[in-house]
């Protein structure tokens, strides 16, 4: 059981922000719902558990989800909010074992996971920022989430995560404007390219994108093969299909192993060190 804790900055800090499922009650399975999509071959309503979960709370078809059209399992990722609910904030009793639980331990996972999602970004925000006038509010969120996953589950699932988010968002923000400010390209060299910009299907190669601000950016099976994308804020960027063969991920700002294991990419692809090259881009 790992704990959190708020003093290192270094990437050591984010493992117990990676998943371990070995430790989860399954929630990602049972929590959350899904519809049937690209990602879901079913229907799953929130609160029951997979189709596919077996007695002790392991995946019958693990190996096999892709190909049985299960996509969206494969690039889920709660940020090791699971095993944090399971094992800290319930003690190792499992929602099966005490099913009137249940509905608590799903709705304290909800936050929880984006509380530590939260905590992953402010990570790297922390070894990005060069000032005390950035680092310190860093320093600040970053103790603020810790204390509140230090509380039970009713005070966790009581505390006010949208307005956390929000301030989280312009703290990164204001790294990321620091961190972009020495790419020095002009607007008119962007194309279009900003937060939340729909660039779906879109070949990008052909365009300087160092430095660019694509949060929240529809990415989806766009062509981003050979870019250089050194200094692009990703934060919240939907890189479904994106095509990322040979480019360079290395210096990318506020990626996550989802939105890597979302796209397209092979063994060429550079990523950032605290990411892991998906099995599906194995040949």
């Amino acid at each position: 059981m790992t704990s959190l804790d708020s003093s290192d900055a270094s990437t050591s800090d984010r493992t117990a922000l990676r998943a371990n499922c070995s430790n989860c009650f399954a929630l990602c399975c049972t929590a959350f719902g899904f519809q049937r999509s690209a990602d879901f071959p079913v229907d799953k309503p929130a609160g029951t558990p997979c189709l596919n979960l077996t007695d002790d709370f392991s995946c019958s078809i693990h190996e096999s989800l892709r190909a049985r059209g299960f996509r969206g399992c494969t690039v889920f990722d709660c940020f090791g909010a699971g095993q944090y609910v399971s094992q800290n904030l319930f003690g190792g009793t499992s929602w099966n074992d005490r099913p009137d639980t249940s509905a608590e331990m799903f709705s304290v996972f909800a936050v929880v996971r984006q509380l530590h999602e939260m905590l992953w970004y402010l990570v790297e925000a922390a070894e990005r920022a060069s000032t005390s006038e950035l680092s310190e509010p860093v320093a600040q969120h970053r103790s603020a989430i810790v204390q509140i996953l230090d509380g039970d589950a009713p005070e966790v699932v009581a505390c006010d995560v949208d307005r956390i988010r929000a301030d989280v968002r312009r703290t990164l923000m204001d790294v990321s404007e620091e961190a972009r400010g020495g790419y020095g390209v002009s607007a008119e060299e962007r194309h279009g390219l900003c937060p939340s910009a729909d660039l779906v299907g879109r070949d990008l190669r052909s365009i300087r994108l160092c430095g660019a601000d694509l949060r929240g950016a529809y990415l989806i099976a766009a062509d981003l093969r050979q870019s250089d994308l050194a200094g692009v804020d990703l934060l919240g960027a939907d890189l479904r299909d994106a095509r990322l063969q040979g480019a360079d991920l290395s210096n990318a700002l506020f990626v996550t192993q989802l939105q890597v294991d979302a796209a397209q990419g092979d063994d060429t692809t550079l990523l950032p060190r605290v990411l892991s090259r998906p099995q599906h881009w194995c040949p």
